[in-house]
């Protein structure tokens, strides 16, 4: 009885807290607008250093730990194997953590570099083109896996290996001890997880309706109204909802299979009807200009100038990947049971940072090989740069149609897994939550997206994500704290 009280506790305090905020953003939206827009300029004035510092240092931890006496760690007793092939592992890691964000950006970033580059770079140039290649690769590659890598390792461990209930709580059990994460500091921790996954998660719900309706508006004349993103995220609830109702097995895993083939299809394609030998180039030189300035650019700060850029794209991006850490990390965890810490790192940062690289190469290349006339048009509308840029291509209607059918998939991978993954926060972590749970936490995601719609489209989006992720940088700092402590009592180095 105690613990059905726990549970509903979390549960019913993070359902008034989205709640109201979705009231907020539908009711009033010019004044959600206005505050988030200052709480943003907050953020970004204050403490952008924090989540540069903050990520840098998720880089670090994580590769210490692969390297060291303890990336032999199983997660899981000594004995346990694997539950999932490397490939459905990959799959369903690579869906739930990048999904819409690389269909959406995959053009649209390296051209925005390309025809507008900060720091005195002009426009069109191959400094541009340089400097497009390894920032887009910075914000894609491994601090965001990095940062995905520390909580879903801590709650592997933790889960698997110490037999902890699945929540973002246990992993400051060595830290507060049994008895305060039982109490309200856990439960607050809880449900800053849960407020954090379902902003982020609706962040990315918000970005991939508006392209897929870009998308159908491009391709067939629909328009791109307000009513008809409504109707595409009503369409799509329907699906992730009845996935992740349906398992794991049965729905994510299949799904995120389905997935993975068409993004390696819509990627082969492109390359084949792309500069393939140009790709090739901008892939190696973009990811050696990413490695050789890697610390430089991870604390790009301007000391005695304007740090528009640098809060709009790199502090964008840290804050959305920070939100994005509870569900993800909570998710790869949950699909990792069996694997050594080593394994982990490696498996969740270097093979989706690669991925990711391959990907922004040849759709980055695409665009800026077409000149800044294309480039120039196809960032004027976020959504539908990808599209502008394809029907210079052979075959670039099919691959278009591809993309579409691409964005609905990871929609519905990213939005069915966060799904089973806040079933199992609002349920003590239990690795198999009601549907019901699945089912409430399926529609509120919905309609927190359609609210900050509402509210001002991509720019509140945006503002949303930096906004849930604030508090819990500190958080996932702490988190590293508390499992270096409790790998250092393993019984495997007693």
């Amino acid at each position: 009885m105690q613990e059905m009280k726990k549970n509903n506790t979390v549960f019913h305090i993070s359902l008034v807290v989205v709640f109201a905020i979705v009231f907020w953003g539908i009711f009033s939206p010019e004044n959600f607008e206005s505050t988030a827009n200052g709480f943003y300029e907050f953020v970004v004035g204050s403490f952008s250093w924090m989540y540069l510092l903050s990520m840098l240092s998720f880089v670090a931890f994580a590769g210490f730990l692969a390297f060291s006496k303890y990336g032999k760690i199983k997660l899981g007793p000594d004995d346990s194997v694997p539950e999932y092939s490397n490939t459905s592992w990959f799959a369903m890691l690579f869906g739930a953590g990048m999904g819409i964000g690389l269909v959406f950006w995959g053009v649209a970033e390296p051209l925005n570099h390309f025809v507008n580059p900060p720091f005195g770079l002009t426009g069109g140039t191959a400094e541009a083109a340089n400097f497009s290649m390894k920032t887009s690769f910075l914000h894609w590659g491994f601090h965001p896996w990095a940062n995905y890598s520390i909580f879903g390792l801590a709650l592997a461990y933790f889960q698997f290996r110490k037999n902890k209930p699945g929540l973002i709580s246990s992993v400051f059990i060595p830290l507060l001890g049994e008895e305060r994460i039982n109490g309200p500091i856990g439960k607050t921790i809880d449900i800053l997880a849960i407020f954090a996954t379902i902003a982020g998660v609706a962040t990315s719900l918000g970005l991939g309706t508006l392209q897929i309706n870009g998308g159908l508006n491009f391709l067939f004349g629909i328009p791109n109204t307000t009513l008809v993103n409504v109707i595409i995220i009503a369409v799509v609830t329907f699906v992730y909802i009845w996935t992740a109702v349906t398992g794991i097995e049965k729905g994510i895993k299949l799904l995120s299979d389905i997935n993975l083939i068409a993004a390696i299809a819509i990627l082969g394609l492109s390359i084949i009807v792309g500069p393939t030998v140009k790709m090739i180039n901008i892939f190696l030189n973009g990811t050696g200009l990413y490695i050789t300035d890697f610390i430089r650019d991870s604390f790009r700060i301007e000391a005695f100038g304007d740090n528009s850029w640098t809060g709009g794209w790199t502090v964008f991006y840290w804050a959305w990947w920070i939100a994005w850490a509870p569900f993800v990390g909570t998710f790869i965890a949950r699909i990792s049971k069996g694997r050594t810490i080593r394994e982990f790192v490696i498996g969740v940062i270097v093979a989706p940072s690669l991925a990711s690289f391959v990907w922004f190469a040849t759709f980055g290349t695409l665009g800026m090989n077409l000149g800044m006339d294309v480039a120039s048009e196809a960032i004027q509308t976020t959504e539908t740069a990808l599209f502008v840029v394809m029907k210079h291509y052979p075959l670039g209607s099919i691959i278009s149609l591809v993309a579409v059918f691409l964005l609905c998939t990871f929609f519905i991978t990213s939005a069915n897994s966060a799904t089973f993954v806040l079933g199992m926060m609002s349920s003590n972590g239990d690795l198999n939550p009601s549907n019901s749970k699945k089912i409430i936490w399926g529609l509120v995601q919905s309609l927190l997206a359609v609210s900050l719609l509402l509210a001002g489209g991509l720019t509140t989006l945006q503002i949303g994500s930096i906004a849930a992720a604030f508090p819990f940088v500190i958080v996932m700092i702490l988190s590293m704290v508390s499992l270096m402590k409790a790998l250092k009592s393993d019984e495997k180095f007693d």
